[in-house]
Order: C-alpha cells, then sequence, then structure tokens
C-alpha cells in the first residue's frame, strides 16, 4: 500500500528499508520534500527520483527519537552542568534523538517558573535538534496559576515537581496537589520526580552517623521502599485531582506495577524509565569508580533490574529517558566522600538508543517474546514505541514518532545486528565519561534524518547549525495521530 504522493523531485529518499512504526513494519521508500515525509511507497515500486537517495536495504528505519528527560545547562545549588544545547543537541543526533525535552527549573529562589522557562527557550536558540519544553514549580504562591496560563499559551504543556530534594527543588504536598489541580484545568501533563524526602533524610543521616555517606554507599541511603511509598502517595493525588500524572526514571518494578495498576482502575499515568536502570546494577557501587553512577534513583539489585527489564519487554512501560545530566569526573570526585555534597545524575542522551535497545533485545531474548523472523520486527516495533512514539503522544508533540505522509522527516536507520563497543571518550555529550564505557551495544544509528537533512552517515556528522525548533505542545488530551497540517486544517475548521 503506498501512502502519499510524490509530485517532482523529491529531495530526498530513503529507499529500500524495513519502514517500523510503533503499529506495524513493511519495506518501503520513504519519500522526503520540504522537511517532510512526502509518500511511503511499497518496496516494490521504483526508487523516485530525488536529489539523494540513501539505499537502507537489509536495514531498519524507524521514526527519530524523542527524548522526553533532557538537562540542559542545569544550576543546581553551587554545581551546572558543563553542556550547552549546541553540544547537547548535537550528542542527541549522534544518538539518533531529533527531538529532546528540557526542564526550565528555577535555579534559586528569586527566579520564578516562567522565568525559568523564558531563560531556556532563550538558549535552545543555539539546538541543532526540535526542542519543547517542561516548567517546573518549586514553591506555591498566588501568581503561580497565572505563570502556568502563560506557559501553556507558549506550548510549554508540563509541570515538573520534585518530591525530593529538600532545600533545592522540593515542592511540598500542598504545592504538589495545586499545581496538579492547575494542570488539569489547563489540560497538561504532571511530570513528577518521585521519591519520598523523609525517608530519604531519616536513612542519609543514619548512615552519615555511621561513617557510611561515601558514593559506595549512595544506593543503600535511597531504599526502593522510598520510590514506590513516593509514587502510591502521588498516584491518591492524581486520582483525587483527576491531573494526569507521568513519572520520570522509574527504577523498581513495584514503582511501575502501581502506575499499572492505577491505570486499570481510571488513572491517566505513565512511566518512564532510564537506560541505566535496565543494563546496571547496584554491583557498580563496589567497582573502581563508583562515581560514574551516582544518580537518584541509584541502580538497584540484580532481580530488580531483572524484573524491570519483565515490565520494560512486556509493555508496562511506555518511555525510556536518558535523564540527561552533563557533569565531569572533576565536579563527580570533589566530594566523592559525602553523596550530600556531590552533583548526582548522568550523561546519556548520545548512548540511549543502544543501550535500550540492546535492553529491549536481550529482555525479548530472555522471556521468550522473541521468536525470529517474525517477532524481530515486533521487537523493532516496540522500540519504536518507546523510543519515539509513545513519547511524542503522551506529551503532545505534533508531527512526531510516526513515519507517515504530514509528519515531519525524523528518521534514524540502523542494523539491529551491528554491535559497537562505547568509548567514552569518545562521545560527544561534553562530559569525559559514559557510565556505559566498555559495554558492547547494539542498535547504533547510522543514518539520522532531521527535519530533512541528513546529520549523520558514513561519512560522519554534518553539523546543520543552530536550526533546531522550539515545537509547542499541545494539551495533554489533544489528538497527535495526524500530521501538523491535519491538525491545523481540523483546528481551523472547527473554530
Amino acid at each position: 500500500m503506498n501512502e502519499g504522493r510524490v509530485t517532482g523531485r523529491a529531495d530526498l529518499v530513503i529507499a529500500n528499508g524495513l519502514v517500523v512504526n510503533a503499529t506495524g513494519s513493511r519495506h518501503a521508500h520513504v519519500v522526503i520534500d520540504g522537511g517532510r515525509i512526502a509518500a511511503v511507497l511499497d518496496a516494490e515500486e521504483p526508487v523516485p527520483a530525488a536529489g539523494r537517495v540513501v539505499d537502507a536495504a537489509g536495514r531498519a528505519v524507524i521514526p527519530g527519537g524523542i527524548d522526553g528527560h533532557c538537562h540542559v545547562a542545569q544550576i543546581t545549588g553551587r554545581f551546572r552542568t558543563l553542556d550547552d544545547y549546541a553540544v547537547t543537541s548535537t550528542a542527541a543526533l549522534w544518538g539518533g534523538t531529533t527531538t529532546i525535552l528540557d526542564f526550565g527549573i528555577p535555579r534559586d529562589s528569586q527566579e520564578t517558573p516562567l522565568e525559568a522557562a523564558r531563560n531556556k527557550l532563550a538558549l535552545s536558540a543555539e539546538s541543532r535538534c526540535d526542542v519543547a519544553l517542561h516548567g517546573s514549580v518549586i514553591d506555591w504562591d498566588d501568581t503561580v496559576p497565572a505563570q502556568l496560563e502563560e506557559l501553556a499559551a507558549l506550548g510549554i504543556r508540563s509541570v515538573k515537581m520534585y518530591m525530593t530534594n529538600r532545600g533545592s527543588t522540593m515542592a511540598d504536598n500542598d504545592t504538589v496537589l495545586k499545581v496538579m489541580r492547575e494542570m488539569a484545568r489547563l489540560d497538561g501533563l504532571t511530570y513528577i520526580h518521585a521519591e519520598h524526602d523523609a525517608m530519604i533524610v531519616d536513612c542519609t543521616q543514619e548512615h552519615a552517623d555511621a561513617g557510611r555517606i561515601g558514593v559506595e554507599h549512595l544506593h543503600e541511603t535511597r531504599p526502593e521502599l522510598a520510590e514506590e511509598a513516593s509514587v502510591r502517595e502521588v498516584l491518591a493525588m492524581a486520582e483525587y485531582t483527576g491531573a494526569p500524572v507521568y513519572f520520570v526514571h522509574q527504577s523498581t518494578p513495584g514503582a511501575v506495577d502501581l502506575v499499572a495498576e492505577a491505570r486499570a482502575r481510571g488513572v491517566e499515568a505513565h512511566s518512564e524509565t532510564c537506560p541505566h536502570y535496565l543494563v546496571l546494577d547496584d554491583g557498580v557501587y563496589a567497582s573502581r569508580f563508583p562515581e560514574w553512577y551516582a544518580c537518584c534513583p541509584p541502580m538497584r539489585s540484580a532481580e530488580t533490574v531483572a524484573g524491570l527489564l519483565e515490565r520494560f519487554a512486556e509493555g508496562s512501560i511506555h518511555t525510556v529517558s536518558s535523564d540527561h545530566s552533563c557533569y565531569d569526573l572533576t565536579q563527580k570526585r570533589e566530594r566523592t566522600d559525602d553523596i550530600r555534597q556531590m552533583p548526582h545524575g548522568l550523561p546519556g542522551v548520545e548512548t540511549r538508543m543502544p543501550v535500550a535497545f540492546t535492553a529491549l533485545a536481550e529482555a525479548f531474548t530472555r522471556d521468550g517474546l522473541r521468536n525470529p523472523p517474525h517477532d524481530d520486527e515486533r521487537l523493532l516495533e516496540r522500540f519504536a514505541d518507546l523510543f519515539a512514539a509513545s513519547p511524542a503522544r503522551i506529551n503532545a508533540l505534533p508531527g512526531k514518532g510516526i513515519i507517515a505522509p504530514g509528519y515531519d522527516a525524523d528518521l534514524v536507520v540502523f542494523d539491529p545486528g551491528e554491535s559497537r563497543t562505547v568509548d567514552g571518550g569518545a562521545l560527544h555529550m561534553g562530559t569525559d565519561f559514559s557510565p556505559f564505557h566498555g559495554r558492547e551495544l547494539r542498535g547504533w544509528p547510522q543514518t539520522v534524518v532531521a527535519a530533512g537533512r541528513v546529520v549523520l552517515d558514513a561519512d560522519g556528522f554534518h553539523d546543520p547549525g543552530p536550526v533546531g525548533r522550539f515545537i509547542p505542545r499541545a494539551g495533554y488530551r489533544e489528538s497527535t495521530t495526524e500530521p501538523p497540517m491535519a491538525l491545523a486544517a481540523s483546528r481551523t475548521k472547527g473554530s
């Protein structure tokens, strides 16, 4: 079946690939013109004339990745990540991600949520890929509803709140509840970092009193129960207010199951995990370089990782994001003796694709979900959903996450069987390490197309310059299953 029309000479054709969407796969040619997908033609058809043809025979073609959880040029306390939008967006494209979502988190009590978001919006002008933004609220006051309305008018339709990090980014329960009410009113989405602050503070103090406060003890100070208790509490507030909620970086199967149970009773809730929780366990804190793995939540036990992988493969987890935070080893090593004084967060926007694909492929094989050849396509479709389609749908990003006529021409060509070994020093994220250094991973991008431009191919990276667009998002309940032109037409017709 052919979709769309070809009129005249196209800009670019990705020919003969296995075109993979979350909803199905087929061998086809993808015709690109003017930065959008013009047609998807059966592979039996002749390859249309184009300014450039990329032969994708024997390889998969998936939608460009959408990383819903990145921290760019983030200031937290006395630490600032070492990247900017030029660096992080370049690394994203190297890793097959063509749209990133960053956070406007107030750097201190003097910066309002609206000011923080506008600051990030200005910085994003240097981006090489498309950008969308989340807001963030720490303290409630009478100006917050109007600020949230203005953010929504800008196309910033989600707000992140932290249930921990007392004294810096933490929002109290009153603030969370009030913001949830506003987000429900504004058809927005509430993002939540769920860890029970009182439990973590108490557990951390106990370890400090015992002299066990170095980074090698990080995983002991933030128990699984603290994450799951916070998820349970936030789900109750979401159910009470009717607010859709999205949990970032879930690290335990118990937390994912709580979301699944809430969804079964009608709560609009979503689970995100990160690549590092799928392939690393808490044994890393006994390694030679435990500071490579300092993040919150920490890595969990091998048994917990196995359970999380099961949920990842079966569909209980909706998205996989990097939680990219670009600190270097000098910053990490400044206070490895006291986890309360060191920055937490890992670089990962560039490695999200191969780590997540490798983990998913292993989980499919382990759980008996993969039976070649047909279930190889099922694996690819599940990956396309996690990597692009679901983040686009949940975050209401028009024109993203699907390979179909009218959608943005954001594509990744890769060979699912190709393996490479991670060299942390050769990556492009603006730091000097990777938590995946030395690991053999599958699913690296070979060709990346962003907005119709080939930005990565066998000849290397082709810097398009600061061409990334800010993407205003639709409301949470607005349809994003149609391309932008159809959406615009339907809104004009209905207005």
